[in-house]
């Protein structure tokens, strides 16, 4: 049984956050939840949380409304963190362990583990305001896991992250879901999302516009992206113009990023370059990354809105 999040809709006055939005999310998988600042990544959140409650639609998980489901569920890292900064790391994350009835006496051991892991096992007995960023979103995200949740939140858990940091909290999620645990989050950090995740819903204007598994998506995408580098004269891209169906997107300084629709044969690209005499030093057929993805879907949303932008500016500079 899975994650449903089924048909939502939430209003907040006349903005609408979320337009009938549904994605589902299968147990033990990592997803990802992208879109655009404002586009509902976490109203949708809060209300698989039951934070929040729709104006319509449904949650469930394993076939019980999220409504209905104990507190201990759910873990949840909020983009705003939630810890307090006078108290020390150690009496804290005890103290969130304790509001789900976990013993103290069973908890210690593993905050000690999760300190180890994370490298700041010296960092107990601090304050968090004495805690970087980075190292507060840490305790952050120990706190959100120490009563074993079944599914794990989280909404940009990689913000203030330096590269050491990342690839510490990327190790985690690859553990818990080695647990069976089921991990949702929200990020900008496309990279992250190829690594991590096997499914994953775009959202833009409180809408779902593209959801289900990371290889389907790519593939319903209808095209394929080759790469190709020639030695000589540069890469010669203006006879790659000519070929009916092939877009020149990309001209790197080692190569040249083709566009070729997934009806035709990328090798035809290859053959026409050995018929001109060109040596091919690189040739790579590749499906669209997710940033493109994201782009294509999304992109003209933030285009829409810098051209409003520029017209009220220029209508005020008249006024």
């Amino acid at each position: 049984m899975s994650l449903v999040v089924d048909s939502i809709t939430k209003r907040f006055g006349e903005i609408v956050a979320l337009d009938g939005a549904s994605f589902t999310v299968e147990p033990g998988r990592i997803f990802g939840l992208l879109g655009a600042n404002g586009a509902g990544k976490t109203t949708s959140m809060r209300i698989v949380l039951d934070i929040l409650r729709p104006d319509a639609g449904r949650v469930t998980w394993q076939g019980t409304e999220n409504t209905e489901l104990p507190r201990r569920t759910w873990g949840y890292l909020p983009e705003e963190r939630g810890l307090y900064p006078k108290m020390r790391v150690g009496d804290q994350l005890r103290f969130f362990a304790s509001l789900y009835g976990i013993p103290d006496a069973e908890v210690r051991a593993e905050i000690d583990d999760w300190l180890e892991r994370f490298r700041i096992p010296d960092y107990r007995d601090r304050r968090v305001e004495e805690l970087s960023k980075g190292n507060q979103q840490k305790i952050q995200f120990i706190a959100a896991i120490l009563h074993d949740p079944d599914v794990l939140i989280m909404d940009e858990p990689f913000t203030g992250l330096d590269p050491v940091n990342v690839r510490l909290l990327k190790e985690a999620f690859l553990e818990m879901k080695q647990r069976g645990k089921t991990l949702i989050f929200s990020t900008h950090q496309m990279e992250t999302v190829e690594e991590l995740c096997e499914s994953i819903a775009i959202v833009d204007a409180g809408r779902v516009v593209v959801s289900g598994a990371v290889r389907d998506v790519k593939r319903d995408m209808g095209r394929q992206v080759v790469r190709l580098a020639t030695e000589g004269d540069g890469n010669g891209v203006g006879w790659l113009t000519d070929l009916p169906g092939v877009t020149v997107t990309a001209e790197r300084e080692d190569y040249v990023e083709l566009r070729v629709p997934s009806d035709r044969d990328p090798a035809t690209i290859l053959r026409t370059a050995v018929d001109r005499g060109e040596k091919v030093t690189l040739f790579e057929i590749a499906e669209p990354s997710l940033e493109e993805i994201f782009v294509e879907h999304v992109g003209h949303r933030a285009v829409d809105e810098e051209e409003e932008h520029l017209a009220m500016t220029g209508r005020e500079a008249t006024a």
